[in-house]
């Protein structure tokens, strides 16, 4: 097991995010924790015995933030656009992919060693779903910068204890949860995962060994969180 560890991460205010941010706290190994965001979360639990800071920065510039990255191990990067078909796909490019490379590059830069990304089942830039083949690009232009360890979370349906976007989360809700057990085989990876599972699974993984490139789903996020 990993005996130290110092980590920056970007979206910690989102519901993924605030649930990787709580496991982590109460992670022994954990020395050192910088949360980078447009704004501070509220959420942060107390009693932890790491050394927590918050910077607000312009997630879209990284020279408002390439000071607070040296000196990590770890990175995570939860952010992402929760409803895509609320905004253009310039936008959703521009925040899921290019913002998320930018970041990325200057954890490189600076020297750390692993990094986290909270991505999609079906990630593949030869996709013809936008949404999937942006996703791809993205986790292709991350193995380019040849971390030397890059752990890819590609979860189906994440499940969330209350509806924040209408009808058709809702329903999501409702459903997934009864389809989930029947999908045995490999249709295993798009059983859907509890956004606080998710979470946990994102911040234990960073506290394990490992190196190279690893794809997480759904098996991987129960293993994780046993």
């Amino acid at each position: 097991m990993t005996q130290s560890l110092s980590v920056v991460m970007l979206g910690a205010s989102g519901a993924v995010g605030g649930h990787v941010v709580s496991t982590l706290l109460k992670m022994p190994q954990l020395k050192r924790l910088t949360l980078l965001g447009r704004s501070e979360t509220s959420l942060l639990p107390s009693g932890g015995k790491a050394t927590v800071t918050q910077h607000v920065v312009k997630i879209e510039s990284p020279d408002t933030y390439v000071e607070f990255v040296a000196g990590h191990d770890a990175a995570v990067c939860t952010l992402g656009v929760g409803q895509p078909s609320k905004m253009s796909k310039a936008e959703f490019v521009h925040i899921d992919k290019d913002v998320v490379i930018a970041f990325a590059t200057i954890c490189k830069q600076s020297g750390v060693r692993h990094f986290e990304l909270l991505g999609a089942i079906g990630a593949d830039s030869k996709s013809r779903s936008f949404y999937l083949r942006v996703k791809g690009e993205l986790e292709e232009a991350l193995v380019a910068l040849n971390f030397e360890r890059l752990s890819l979370f590609q979860p189906s349906m994440i499940l969330t204890p209350t509806n924040r976007y209408g009808i058709q989360q809702a329903l999501t809700l409702t459903f997934w949860p009864m389809l989930s057990p029947l999908l045995f085989g490999p249709l295993r990876r798009l059983r859907g995962v509890r956004v606080k599972t998710l979470g946990a699974a994102i911040a234990r993984q960073l506290a394990t060994q490992g190196s190279g490139v690893k794809q997480l789903r759904w098996d991987d996020f129960e293993a994780l969180t046993r």
